[in-house]
């Protein structure tokens, strides 16, 4: 057999163990079926190997579901089912797969508390994009609670159905100005330049994938921009090498900018300009 060439962030396999899914593609001392669990931590960083000192390249979000291909001294070796990205993380981590999720969480930031009243201590805080599973409901001095099967408690207007997605991308990513920069971030926390866009298509209810690279790829479809990008609207996607942003109006630029260490408003002009001495020009533009 001559193995194909995959994509290792997209395809778990190593010389020494594979995803059973894919026998006959690659080649490896063993294969096995990925056991289904759930990520139980609010934000969880994925590394590119099992140590805690290895690079981040991506996070995991509090209800993504994950298959587990190895479980050895204190990590996981892991591939989220939405997005296909394979890492290691903590096995501590995870959980398994109770209850089915029924909301998503909409506010950039959102606290967890104990019970139905804004005055208890916080337990925990999820990010925008999270899923939970509310049992009910109470009210509270004006002010509605979704019940999460622990008893807990989060605003229930930080909460809409999962099957309840908003149409506009942008406006979703405009929700998260001034979130820090944070290289292989995804969340409300700290986000980079594709998780930007990636969490942003997620509350439209669009997985897409998880790098720059990917994106420029493979979300809707290319266009090609005139010579001075006039031609181009809100809501499309312009890459670089390594860099990728959304348009928030025809002149106006959105992305979570290392220049800036922030999510932030840019001129398309002055962005082009500013990056193409260390990236060159843009790589793609492309529109849903």
């Amino acid at each position: 057999m001559t193995p194909v060439t995959l994509d290792k962030r997209l395809n778990a396999f190593r010389p020494d163990l594979a995803d059973e899914s894919l026998r006959g593609q690659v080649e490896a001392e063993h294969f096995v079926q990925g056991k289904p669990m759930r990520i139980a931590d609010p934000v969880v960083d994925v590394r590119g190997a099992a140590r805690g000192d290895a690079g981040v390249t991506t996070q995991f979000l509090f209800g993504d579901d994950v298959l587990v291909f190895e479980d050895s001294n204190g990590w996981c070796w892991v591939q989220n089912e939405r997005d296909g990205y394979v890492g290691y993380v903590v096995d501590t981590a995870l959980d398994k797969r109770y209850d089915e999720p029924t909301h998503i969480v909409i506010a950039p930031r959102t606290f967890v508390y104990p019970g139905s009243d804004l005055k208890f201590p916080p337990t925990n805080a999820l990010s925008m994009g999270s899923l939970v599973t509310i049992k009910g409901g109470e009210e509270r001095r004006g002010t509605l609670y979704g019940i999460l099967p622990s008893g807990e408690a989060i605003i229930a207007k930080h909460l809409v159905p999962i099957d309840e997605v908003t149409d506009d991308h942008v406006a979703v990513a405009e929700t998260l100005m001034h979130t820090p920069y944070l290289w292989g971030g995804v969340s409300g926390f700290g986000i980079d330049c594709s998780g930007l866009v990636q969490l942003s298509l997620l509350m439209t209810g669009q997985s897409v994938l998880r790098d720059s690279d990917m994106q420029a790829d493979t979300i809707g479809d290319a266009i090609e921009p005139d010579a001075h990008y006039n031609n181009l609207k809100r809501g499309d996607f312009v890459f670089w090498k390594g860099h990728a942003a959304m348009m928030a109006s025809y002149s106006m630029l959105l992305h979570a900018s290392g220049h800036t260490m922030s999510v932030t408003l840019e001129p398309l002009h002055d962005a082009i300009e500013r990056i193409a001495y260390l990236y060159g020009k843009p790589t793609a533009v492309r529109r849903l």
